[in-house]
C-alpha cells in the first residue's frame, strides 16, 4: 500500500500537471486572440478609404494587416470615374484586391451601401473570408439595387438624378448622417461624387455570404433609417448572425473608431 508520503507526492505532480495544461491552454486562447488578422474594409457612398483611417491606425497598432481601398472613381481614384463604372466595377475592385495580394481567412467589412459590393464580392471570394461585417449597411438578395431599398428621402434624389441622365450622386452633407459636429467639415471635405450606375445596377448573385462562419451586423443607432432598423430586426433571428448596437452616427468608423475596432476584433 503506497505510503501518505507518496501519495502527497503522486498529487502534486497530477496537480503540477493541471496547472500545466491549465497554463498552456490559457496560451493558447491568448495566441488565438492575439494572432494577426486581416482586415478589408469597403467604404458606402461618396465616401473613400480615407474614412477609414482611425479604425485602420488602431488596428495596426495591435499588429493586424489593414486594407481599406478607395473603390474606383471615388476619393483618390474619383479621376478614374466613367458613364460605366458600376456595381459589377466595384465589386470587381475586391475581388482583385484578393487576388493580386492573396488573402485569405480575411474579415470583411462593408459600409452602408457597400453591403452591395461585399455580398456580390463574396460570390467569388467567400472561401476566402472567415467574417463578414456589415456595418450600419444593405444586406441586399437578387434584384436589390441601392435605389431600391434607399430611405424615401436619398431614394427620391437618386430617382431624379437617373432621370436627367446624371454620371454621379452629388454628396449627401455629412449632417444629415449625424456626424458628430467636430468632424462635419472634414467628411464634407472629403466626400466625392458617386458613380450613378453603381447606384442603379442590381444584385445579381447573393447567397454565399450566408455560408461564411462568422457574420455579424452592426447598427448605428444615431441615424435614423427604418431599413437599417428592419435589417437589424430580421438578423437577429437568423441563425450564425451576432449583432451589435453602437451610439453614433451613420459613420461609425469617424465617430466611434475604438468601439468599432473592438467589435471587429471580436468577430474576426
Amino acid at each position: 500500500m503506497p505510503s501518505a508520503s507518496l501519495k502527497t507526492t503522486r498529487r502534486a505532480a497530477l496537480g503540477a500537471l493541471a496547472a500545466a495544461g491549465a497554463l498552456a491552454a490559457g496560451a493558447a486562447r491568448v495566441e488565438a486572440q492575439t494572432a494577426p488578422k486581416t482586415f478589408v474594409l469597403v467604404h458606402g457612398t461618396w465616401h473613400g478609404g480615407w474614412c477609414w483611417r482611425r479604425v485602420a491606425d488602431r488596428l495596426q497598432s495591435k499588429g493586424h494587416k489593414v486594407y481599406a481601398p478607395s473603390l474606383t472613381g471615388v476619393a483618390d481614384r474619383s479621376h478614374l470615374l466613367t458613364k460605366d463604372v458600376n456595381l459589377t466595377t466595384h465589386v470587381t475592385d475586391v475581388v482583385n484586391l484578393f487576388k493580386w495580394e492573396d488573402l485569405k481567412d480575411v474579415v470583411l467589412v462593408g459600409h452602408s451601401s457597400a453591403g452591395f459590393v461585399i455580398t456580390q464580392a463574396a460570390e467569388q471570394i467567400g472561401t476566402q473570408v472567415a467574417s463578414i461585417v456589415y456595418l450600419d449597411a444593405f444586406v441586399p438578395q437578387v434584384g436589390d439595387s441601392l435605389i431600391s431599398l434607399a430611405n424615401p428621402g436619398p431614394r427620391k434624389a437618386l430617382e431624379e438624378a437617373v432621370a436627367r441622365g446624371d454620371l454621379v450622386a452629388k454628396p449627401v452633407p455629412a449632417a444629415a448622417f449625424n456626424v458628430n459636429e467636430k468632424d462635419r467639415a472634414w467628411v464634407d471635405a472629403k466626400c466625392t461624387p458617386h458613380p450613378l450606375a453603381a447606384v442603379v445596377e442590381k444584385v445579381t448573385a447573393a447567397g454565399s455570404h450566408e455560408r461564411i462562419a462568422r457574420k455579424a451586423y452592426i447598427r448605428a443607432s444615431g441615424f435614423k433609417s427604418p431599413v437599417f432598423d428592419e435589417t437589424l430586426a430580421r438578423m437577429k433571428t437568423m441563425p450564425g448572425w451576432k449583432t451589435y448596437e453602437v451610439a453614433s452616427g451613420h459613420d461609425v468608423m469617424v465617430d466611434q473608431p475604438d468601439r468599432l475596432a473592438e467589435i471587429l476584433l471580436e468577430v474576426a
